[in-house]
This record gives structure tokens, C-alpha cells and sequence, in this order.
């Protein structure tokens, strides 16, 4: 079995060399640090998972690093970030901490939601991570609605909105579209096609499987890139900002990239051959940013080695810090849920559903 229909494989051993120009040497060595710090954080908490430390759900970002280092680049500090429930990348490049992050995978009281979120739902709402959310799609008006409140406060925030596609055949989405086309807000939606919904093929799920073209229905920018190219990711969504924020225009990108894992850490995906998935490690986004460098003259082997070696202590260091940290207390039930937190505990007025 080759390569999935409409993933065509990236064609050198390094980023677009454009791309790569115009993104710069510091941005690009910055970029290759923060892939590895994903990488390494997520190979982490795949070992965490399976030595029972991470229960419920955790859905893995490796091999898709560069969309959102890439897409994270183009914007500045005061725009916004939503995401779907494969956050950890997108968390740990846009406020939150290696340590609050896997504290929160751990359900422990020191994560980034207190322990009340877990795995797909990181938050850094002071950086304008505005978090993963479980419910596919339900996360896509929520960003709409973060466009159209930049824009009637007059502010030239950005939104950047990222999903599935596996979100897309559903109301929510074209709702949104819609009225982020109708009314020109600012808001960027980039899918990150990895072609399975869970184990279900793109094709099969789907009329129309080049997903950028559907931005043709509501007279929107539709745009597609290669998304295992850090480089290009940024260039193209740097686009896509610089229209959103000039002209309150919004974009649809399709990121086409590839999960080297399963849709989660329960999934063996035997919907897919060994064949498919080695063919797309030779394309690995963190090997064709490395590539980059050392072809440029922008980074020695040295230095790779050393931040990836990093990279692997914080990833260590982060999980000693979760697994040390305390689990909340069963009298902090009512805290951090609401903005005033609920005033009664279970010593005061116990369960309802236990009482005669």
C-alpha cells in the first residue's frame, strides 16, 4: 500500500528552500527546538500512558509538529489559539509549561487546569491559549466567536483555529465559515488533515477530498500546504495573518500531514500498513527542519544533538515534577470549574443523589 489518496509525499530531504529563506536562521533554529520539545514531551507521556501514570484519553501530536510551530510563528502574543483535543503540541508552544502540561495529563492539582482537564484540555488563557476541546468541531463557533469580538472591539487580534478533518461534515463547521465569510472576520482554520478520522480513511469519509476547495462555497481564500514543512507552514499562514489583520479577512488552509501514532493511545491502527507509515517517516517535519539547517549552515550537529538532548531532560524533568505533584482534593470539588467557584463542599451538603 502506498501513500494515502491526495498525500503526496514531500519531494526533498529539507524544507522548501524558499520557505526555509524567508523564514531565517534564528526562526528556523527556534523552530527545530520546539519541534523536539513535542516530540519528546509526547514520547514521554506514551511511556507514562503505559505504565499507568496517564489514564482516560491521550492523543499524541507526533509526526504533526510542524503545523502548529509553523502556524504559531506567524502570530503575535495578543492572538488567539483554540484547538481540538491533539493539544499538547500547541500547549506547550503557546504558554504552557512541560511541567504544567504533563502535570495535567496526570490529573494532578498543579496542571495548567488544575488537574480538572486532562489530556484534551490544556488551557493558557493568559497567552491567549484558549485550549483543546473534546467535542469534534464544537470548538470551530467558539473561534468565530473570538473573530467577531476582536473586530467589534476594534482590536487587530488574530484567531487561529485548528481541527480534524474528521470535524468538517458537520454544521458547525460551514455555520462557521459562513459567517466568518459574510461578516470578514478575522480568523484562520486550518485543518490538519492527517487523513483518518480516528481509523477511517479521508476518502471514505468524504465527496470531496481536496478539503481546501470547500472555502470556495462562502467566498473565502482556500489554501493548501505541506504541512510536515515548518518552513512553508509558517509562510503560508504568515499570509494568512498578515490578511486577516489589515483587512479582517479569513482563510482556510489545509495542512496535509500524517500521525505516526494512532488516533490514541488505545489505538493499534491496523486500519493502515507499516508500509504507509514508514514512507511517511522519511519526511519526519523535525528531520526536514534539521536537514535545513545543516544544508544552510544555520545549526552544527552539535548543537541538534544538545537541544534535542534537552528537549528529552524537560520531557524527563516534567514527568518527575507530575508524578511528585499532589492529586486534588476531594474537598476542592467546586474550584477552578465556575469563575466563582461553587459554594458548598461535600462535608456541607453531600452528594444529592445520596440523600433519603
Amino acid at each position: 500500500m502506498g501513500v494515502p489518496s491526495g498525500h503526496k509525499l514531500h519531494e526533498q530531504d529539507r524544507c522548501d528552500d524558499a520557505a526555509a529563506t524567508a523564514f531565517g536562521r534564528e526562526r528556523m533554529r527556534e523552530a527545530f527546538q520546539q519541534m523536539s520539545k513535542i516530540r519528546r514531551f509526547e514520547e514521554r507521556a506514551a511511556r507514562e500512558y503505559a505504565s499507568g501514570h496517564i489514564s482516560g484519553f491521550c492523543h499524541l501530536y507526533i509526526g504533526q509538529e510542524a503545523v502548529a510551530v509553523g502556524a504559531l510563528a506567524a502570530t503575535k502574543a495578543g492572538d488567539h489559539v483554540i484547538t481540538a483535543y491533539r493539544d499538547h503540541g500547541h500547549a506547550l508552544i503557546r504558554g504552557c509549561t512541560p511541567r504544567n502540561t504533563m502535570a495535567e495529563l496526570m490529573g494532578k492539582v498543579t496542571g495548567n487546569a488544575r488537574g480538572r482537564g486532562g489530556s484534551m484540555h490544556m488551557f493558557a488563557a493568559e497567552q491567549g491559549f484558549h485550549g483543546g476541546h473534546g467535542i469534534v468541531g464544537a470548538h470551530i463557533p467558539l473561534a468565530t466567536g473570538m473573530g467577531f469580538a476582536s473586530k467589534y472591539q476594534g482590536k487587530d487580534d488574530v484567531t487561529l483555529c485548528f481541527f480534524g478533518e474528521g470535524a468538517l461534515n458537520q454544521g458547525a463547521f460551514y455555520e462557521s465559515l459562513n459567517l466568518a465569510s459574510l461578516w470578514k472576520l478575522p480568523v484562520i482554520y486550518v485543518v490538519e488533515n492527517n487523513n483518518y478520522a480516528m481509523g477511517t480513511a479521508l476518502e471514505r469519509a468524504s465527496a470531496v477530498t481536496d478539503l481546501y476547495k470547500k472555502a470556495e462555497g462562502f467566498a473565502m481564500e482556500g489554501v493548501l500546504l505541506d504541512g510536515m514543512d515548518v518552513a512553508k507552514t509558517w509562510q503560508v499562514v504568515d499570509q494568512a495573518v498578515a490578511r486577516a489583520r489589515t483587512e479582517s479577512r479569513p482563510t482556510f488552509i489545509e495542512a496535509r500531514c500524517y500521525r505516526f501514532r494512532g488516533h490514541s493511545m488505545s489505538d493499534p491502527a491496523k486500519y493502515r500498513t507499516n508500509q504507509e507509515v514508514e514512507a511517511f517517516k522519511q519526511v519526519d517535519p523535525i528531520a526536514l527542519c534539521r536537514q535545513s539547517l545543516i544544508t544552510a549552515g544555520w545549526a552544527t550537529e552539535d548543537e541538534l544533538e544538545r537541544w534535542d538532548e534537552e528537549a528529552s531532560e524537560a520531557a524527563t524533568d516534567a514527568s518527575t515534577f507530575a508524578r511528585e505533584s499532589p492529586a486534588p482534593r476531594l474537598e476542592d470539588v467546586g474550584l477552578y470549574v465556575y469563575k466563582d467557584p461553587m459554594g458548598w463542599t461535600p462535608d456541607e451538603a453531600t452528594f444529592p443523589h445520596r440523600r433519603d
